[in-house]
């Protein structure tokens, strides 16, 4: 049997990505929607024309929103009144289903999956493979999906879903929307990619105010980041040094604020940053 998917915003960035992947699976009829001239142009060079909208939702089984987060609320308030009962909407981050910025219909299927991208510690060989940083084309990866509502049945139709999109896939992990925002974007955006910006700016410093030559600088860094992760989350199988140790434990305290984890790990902190993010703070 094959499923009718709309894939809404099918020329931008993550729209390209999924035509890409899922434009040749005969189990897929897909129809691509997009108003850009960009993303227009991006879909004719590779092979595939645009459906208007309107046509694409009423023939779906499945809607895509590879969308910006600020705007899903905006489209999908036009978008889910015209599904037909039994459509599966399948958002790709947690954002604006737990900000509830989706219209909800209790005979649709709310379907959620998010890449983790290609691990840090992999087998690729192959440069292509091993430069894809987003993974989706060349690298493995693992996913992660969550059913926010409708038949538990449905699970499996939008993890294989979620599977053709990213491919190729390694493991698929079943969690809560909920749990999802943890990740991202509270764990990932707000905590961890904060840390990286200012290891960036420390390596600055090193670099254009105290003389370190900056490739010494970066791959001493890059080596030592390495090592740190893999000693710290269990790969290594041996501690740090003692050295290490009281470095860490005299510079927590200065580097981080005492209520860290309460204003960034916290359900409230997550909901106002979700809701941010998707233009719907109240």
């Amino acid at each position: 049997m094959v499923t009718t998917i709309a894939l809404m915003g099918a020329g931008g960035k993550m729209g390209c990505r999924i035509t890409d992947n899922m434009k040749d699976l005969p189990e897929y009829r897909m129809l691509y929607v997009e108003v850009s001239p960009q993303g227009i142009q991006n879909l004719a060079q590779r092979g595939v024309t645009t459906t208007p909208q309107a046509e694409a939702v009423a023939a779906a089984d499945v809607v895509i929103l590879a969308l910006p987060d600020r705007l899903i609320g905006r489209i999908t308030s036009e978008l889910i009144p015209a599904l037909k009962p039994g459509t599966m909407v399948i958002g790709l981050d947690p954002a604006a289903a737990y900000a509830e910025v989706l219209p909800i219909r209790n005979d649709l299927t709310y379907f959620v999956s998010h890449p983790c991208h290609p691990p840090l510690f992999h087998d690729e060989v192959t440069p292509e493979a091993r430069t894809d940083w987003f993974g989706g084309i060349h690298a493995k990866q693992h996913i992660v999906c969550a059913l926010e509502s409708g038949p538990e049945s449905d699970y499996a139709r939008g993890e294989a879903i979620a599977r053709a999109m990213y491919a190729p896939v390694m493991n698929s992990y079943r969690i809560t929307v909920e749990q999802m925002a943890i990740l991202e974007p509270a764990l990932v955006e707000t905590f961890s990619a904060t840390l990286v910006t200012a290891m960036k700016e420390a390596l600055d410093i090193a670099v254009n105010e105290m003389g370190v030559p900056e490739e010494a600088a970066r791959e001493f860094l890059f080596g030592h980041i390495r090592i740190e992760l893999a000693i710290i989350f269990g790969f290594a199988g041996f501690p740090f040094s003692d050295g290490a140790k009281l470095a860490i434990q005299q510079a927590y305290s200065k580097i981080f604020r005492p209520d860290w984890k309460q204003n960034i790990m916290n359900l409230n902190a997550i909901k106002r940053s979700v809701a941010e993010i998707t233009d719907s703070l109240k």
